[in-house]
């Protein structure tokens, strides 16, 4: 679908290498049908199950991984601009998605440099449209819950939170303490069935924003890992290659969920600026300070847009998971997230007291964009630690 097939007003980012909008038709007809249903799952705190079902259904579960096993094979630039086409029409599904994509990016990338026991969790994704989940909110430098050696693998106990798209995953990637005899404390990263004895979901999400994407606690209560599912074993407090890997997959993805957020709000304030007009008959679009902020919104969501594209292009095909890598991901997240607050806010401003009432679109726009701020790093996590870079200092320390 091109952007001159699209009513008047609609905010798309222009492709800009060949095959970046590969899947976006295919990410905006799974949101037009999203859309009528977001409003709903907001209002009422639920889960967008059937979204999930729609999603496994047309392989975008799929999207990234790749076609020698059985995925649709998008790179993450051509991730990025499907994930910003569908938070448009519904953020929560876009952002619970996105959790599992990350994760499939980060997967695909150890099996192309060699882990060949990433394959199998990409062809069960392929296969049989897997749903993966992360507990990544809570397993930063310092993860909570324990690991205790038994034999055949490891007994694990700990609630881990920020668990998106919980009701319906199939395995959970998550992190726990181990008390090493000789190595002292490392942190043992697990892939955990869903279904395993001792593992249950905790219903607590009840939040300002993005409320369908049902991030809620699990808890694991001497969960059984085989040894098979041991991923790897990192440092406890220190920012590892593990996590700077997590960084680099989720950081542009992420980042594209919340521009999408901001573009949809844009759209929405154009729309309601272009039916409207003034107590003196003329249109609201002649007023010049409606015209200043929709200029605002404008130079905003593009200059968001480039940073982006920016840093994936810095990044290049051969990246490797360093402090290089992480600071061109998190300085444009943190432009992206933060520009996209402000753009949101603007498109309330043009708007009016409209945009105050629940029934405007805007209203959730301006609470889901506001999720963007608490992802790793945070704004001001990451202006310490390009800081940090910077001036020569330890960058690997919270």
């Amino acid at each position: 679908m091109t952007e001159t097939a699209l009513k008047p007003g609609f905010y798309r980012p222009t492709p800009v290498k060949e095959g970046d909008d590969r899947f976006v038709g295919l990410a905006h007809e799974l949101g037009t049908e999203f859309a009528p249903r977001a409003a709903q799952h907001d209002r009422d705190n639920t889960f967008v199950a059937e979204n999930f079902q729609r999603l496994r259904e047309a392989g975008y579960l799929r999207l990234a991984v790749p076609k020698e096993l059985g995925g649709l094979g998008a790179s993450m630039r051509q991730v990025c601009y499907a994930q910003a086409e569908l938070a448009k029409h519904c953020a929560s599904t876009a952002l619970a998605v996105n959790m599992h994509l990350y994760l499939v990016l980060a997967t695909t990338y150890r099996w192309r440099k060699g882990v060949t026991a990433a394959e199998g969790l990409l062809r069960r994704v392929a296969a049989e449209g897997t749903v993966l989940m992360t507990s990544g909110g809570s397993d930063w430098t310092y993860p909570t819950g324990t690991a205790r050696k038994v034999e055949g693998g490891w007994q694990v106990s700990g609630r881990k939170t920020f668990c998106s798209q919980a009701p319906l995953a199939g395995v959970l990637v998550t992190s726990a303490r181990y008390e090493d005899p000789q190595e002292g404390t490392v942190v043992l990263a697990l892939s955990v069935p869903t279904d395993s004895t001792g593992l249950r979901v905790v219903e607590t999400w009840d939040t300002l924003g993005m409320r369908g994407t049902a991030s809620h606690d699990v808890e694991l209560e001497g969960v059984f890992v085989s040894e098979d599912r041991v991923l790897g074993r990192r440092p406890w407090g220190r920012l590892d290659p593990v996590l700077r890997s997590a960084l680099v997959h989720f950081s542009p993805p992420a980042s594209a969920v919340y521009w999408g957020v901001a573009a949809a709000a844009r759209d929405e304030a154009v729309r309601e600026v272009l039916g409207r007009r003034l107590g003196d008959g003329r249109p609201l679009a002649q007023e010049a300070l409606v015209q200043r902020l929709v200029g605002l919104m404008e130079h905003k969501l593009k200059a968001a847009w480039w940073s982006l594209l920016g840093a994936l292009d810095e990044l290049g095909p051969d990246y490797q998971p360093d402090d290089r890598a992480v600071s061109l991901v998190q300085a444009a997240k943190r432009t992206v997230v933060t520009e996209a607050v402000e753009v949101v806010d603007l498109a309330l401003q043009a708007v009016g007291g409209a945009s105050y009432f629940k029934r405007s679109p805007l209203e959730q726009a301006y609470r889901d964009v506001r999720a963007g701020e608490y992802h790793p790093m945070t704004p001001e996590v990451t202006l310490l630690y390009l800081g940090r870079l910077a001036l020569g200092q330890p960058a690997d320390t919270p």
